[in-house]
């Protein structure tokens, strides 16, 4: 009898301290049905998408996140030479967007999205030593001045202000966000499914399952944005009849940032830069059909 008294107390422990695993499949079944049922086609890639907001509340929050940034930064007047050459490398890129926007789209056999014109496109140069440049969801771009050594020139420039641009076109935002609603949903799920084991098992688990996620799904997808932005970008610059070979040497430069010390490829949110520069130097005759097309024979 006391053996099986001890037996039933283990068995009783086991189901305890165990995975439920119920928890993990229902998961399972409502990410498949969320990842897969709720996919979009992108007309840009061509690929599925998953977006957790509508163009409309992308294009509300970059405005906020905008407006707090020129609170916090120091935007050059209008009149200051920087901003006068940066603003006009934006309307060359924003004059073009549209045509380039449907040529994407062609290419995939898609109509065009037609984000471009809906966009309220504004650009503010800011003064900082950081070498950087964005652009939020409804056209709302700053250039940090850091970056204007680092381009050196007007082709360069338009290639990070393209890349920027490009971000916003493919909702890569929106984009994030759903990828970070469903990894939430999984932590949550995980929570409840081991919530009966000791602290330590616990705490193994979740590192286990954290580092999976950052580096299995997080990681990688930020890379496949900076590529996708790279390619567009790219096309973008070339349309509004800046060089494009001007990318390689650019990133060349921007490898070199911080003594060119960074992390490994599967550590990081960005291509390894010899693999970027070979990405864009594969990418050059596809540019220079972009350029022919919008500006004639160099």
């Amino acid at each position: 009898m006391q053996q099986n008294a001890s037996g039933n107390g283990q068995s009783g422990s086991g189901r305890r301290g165990g995975i439920r695993w119920w928890v993990i499949i229902l998961f399972a079944g409502y990410a498949a049905w969320q990842w897969f049922g709720n996919a979009e086609p992108d007309p840009f890639t061509g690929e599925k998408a998953h977006y957790g907001a509508t163009t409309e509340q992308e294009e509300l929050m970059g405005l906020q996140a905008f407006q707090q940034v020129l609170s916090e930064e120091r935007p050059l007047p209008a009149t200051d030479p920087n901003s006068i050459a940066i603003t006009n490398i934006a309307k060359r890129l924003i004059n073009v967007a549209s045509q380039v926007e449907a040529d994407l789209a062609a290419e995939n056999n898609m109509p065009s999205p037609k984000l471009a014109e809906t966009f309220e496109w504004s650009v503010a140069v800011l003064e900082s030593p950081q070498a950087n440049a964005f652009c939020l969801p409804g056209g709302k771009m700053a250039v940090y001045t850091g970056l204007i050594p680092v381009a050196q020139n007007n082709d360069a420039m338009a290639v990070v202000m393209g890349h920027e641009i490009a971000h916003a076109l493919l909702r890569h935002g929106s984009q994030r966000m759903a990828q970070q609603k469903l990894m939430q949903v999984g932590q949550m799920a995980a929570g409840v499914a081991i919530g009966n084991m000791d602290p330590s098992q616990q705490q193994m688990v979740m590192s286990a399952l954290g580092a999976s996620t950052q580096y299995g799904l997080a990681l990688p997808f930020g890379r496949s944005h900076e590529t996708q932005a790279d390619e567009v970008g790219l096309m973008l610059a070339a349309a509004a009849c800046f060089n494009p070979k001007e990318a390689v040497p650019l990133w060349e430069r921007m490898s070199q940032l911080g003594g060119g010390q960074r992390p490994p490829e599967f550590a990081s949110t960005h291509p390894d830069p010899a693999n970027r520069i070979a990405h864009l130097k594969s990418l050059m005759p596809r540019a220079e059909k972009y350029y022919a097309k919008y500006c004639g024979a160099k």
